[in-house]
């Protein structure tokens, strides 16, 4: 597919506003609202800022790595870039809804690519008790934290807790605590896509947990629902032979 308008956007480190000059100065620029494609210049952390602000558009989006990270990144290079985003690869993923309630009342919703995590925000351990679908599964888990990841983020945050690389495609989630202390070996657990994952906090004002959205914090939170959007989907672009299916394959034998 050949693009014709092209929205470029940056992070704000000095070699991604070098790249972001470069790129404008080759091929121009457009509003992200109507460009046909995005080009994002950073690390994996701007990329996911950049699907979470075009999620409504559903306007491809094509990293070039300018940051420390870059797996859903491609490599950087400023010649052919439109012969490059005409031969690229598409990968649609789908995030996590987080519903989250806190201490004083309020609700906070807020969507994932990545995961949801949750944390202890204190110097105890978190006291958590989790249900799927309205069944609860585990009465109590006692940890520094829990995860729950979709397969584009399995090797993000999840795979740093030793959770599972999951497939492209598989519609399967990561559940996977971080420093179990009680069951002490529970190692998490494969849900459903389709699942509906609930987290109630146990003596949250001994213990209290804060709620995490790809990195976006909710403090003092004492229950949390989380679900897979499938109406909601983002379009990563990535080079041929190097998408995310490839990627997710490679990190297991690397």
């Amino acid at each position: 597919m050949a693009f014709q308008r092209i929205a470029f956007l940056a992070s704000p480190s000095p070699v991604a506003q070098a790249a972001l000059a470069e790129m404008v100065a080759l091929y121009g620029q457009h509003d992200v609202g109507e460009a046909d494609v995005v080009v994002a210049l950073g690390g994996d952390g701007f990329m996911l800022q950049c699907l979470h602000e075009t999620k409504g558009a559903e306007v491809p989006v094509y990293g070039m790595n300018r940051g420390t990270i870059g797996f859903l990144m491609n490599a950087y290079g400023a010649e052919d870039l439109p012969a490059r985003l005409a031969a690229a690869e598409e990968t649609v993923i789908n995030p996590l809804e987080m519903h989250a309630l806190c201490v004083d009342g309020s609700e906070t919703v807020q969507l994932a690519i990545n995961e949801v995590s949750l944390l202890r925000a204190g110097p105890q351990a978190a006291k958590l008790r989790i249900s799927v679908d309205g069944k609860v599964r585990l009465e109590e888990l006692v940890c520094d934290g829990v995860l729950l990841a979709t397969a584009a983020g399995s090797t993000a945050y999840n795979y740093s807790a030793h959770g599972p690389i999951l497939p492209i495609g598989s519609d399967v989630l990561a559940l996977t605590p971080m420093a179990a202390f009680r069951p002490r070996r529970w190692r998490g657990a494969l849900l459903p896509k389709g699942a509906v994952v609930r987290f109630d906090v146990l003596e949250h004002e001994k213990r209290p947990v804060r709620s995490d959205a790809d990195s976006r914090p909710v403090p003092d939170v004492i229950s949390v629902e989380i679900r897979s959007k499938p109406e909601i989907r983002h379009h990563i672009l990535f080079d041929p032979g190097h998408g995310l299916e490839e990627r997710l394959i490679v990190e297991q034998f690397a």
